[in-house]
C-alpha cells in the first residue's frame, strides 16, 4: 500500500507539476484575483473495506507516518494529515491522506529524494511491493488530487 500510495502520489505530483507550471507565481502582481496562493496539498482518497478502517490505519501507522516524518525532517514536506470520516455512499472514500508541500516547485526531483527515505522506512523494492499488495486486501485508492491552498483576501 505504501509503495502504491507513494508511486501514485509521485506520479500525480509530476503530472500536476507540469500543469501547475502555467499558474501565476505567488509573487506575481495581483490581477484582481480574490486570493493569495499558499501551499500545495497532495490528497489521496482511500476507501477501506467495511470494518477494516482500524486495520488500514494500523498498517500505515509505521510506514506512512515514518516516511512523512522523515520527509518533514528533511524539509521535503511541510506537514501531513490523515482524516477519517463516514463515506457518503458505498462508492465514496472514508479516509484522506494529505501531504502539504511549500509550492509546486517542491515536486521537482521529488522521487529521487523520497526513494531513499521509503527504502529506509519500509525496506527495498520487494518489501515495498509486498506491503502494497497486502494493503489491497483492506483498501482501494479511489484517486489522488493535488490542490493549492488559497488565502482569501
Amino acid at each position: 500500500m505504501k509503495l502504491k500510495v507513494a508511486i501514485l502520489i509521485t506520479a500525480f505530483c509530476v503530472i500536476v507539476g507540469f500543469s501547475g507550471a502555467q499558474s501565476p507565481s505567488p509573487n506575481a502582481p495581483s490581477t484582481g484575483v480574490p486570493y493569495t496562493e499558499h501551499s500545495v496539498w497532495n490528497i489521496s482518497l482511500v476507501k477501506t473495506k467495511p470494518g477494516l478502517d482500524d486495520d488500514y490505519l494500523r498498517s500505515i501507522a509505521q510506514s506512512f507516518k515514518g516516511t512523512m516524518e522523515e520527509e518533514k525532517k528533511q524539509g521535503l514536506i511541510m506537514d501531513y494529515k490523515v482524516l477519517i470520516g463516514d463515506a457518503s455512499d458505498r462508492n465514496d472514500f472514508n479516509i484522506l491522506l494529505m501531504v502539504e508541500y511549500k509550492n509546486m516547485a517542491a515536486f521537482d526531483g521529488l522521487r529521487e529524494k523520497t526513494e531513499p527515505i521509503m527504502a529506509k522506512v519500509m525496506g527495498g523494492q520487494d518489501a515495498q511491493r509486498q506491503l502494497a499488495v497486502k494493503r489491497l486486501d483492506v483498501r482501494e485508492i479511489l484517486g489522488t488530487k493535488t490542490m493549492r491552498e488559497v488565502i482569501l483576501k
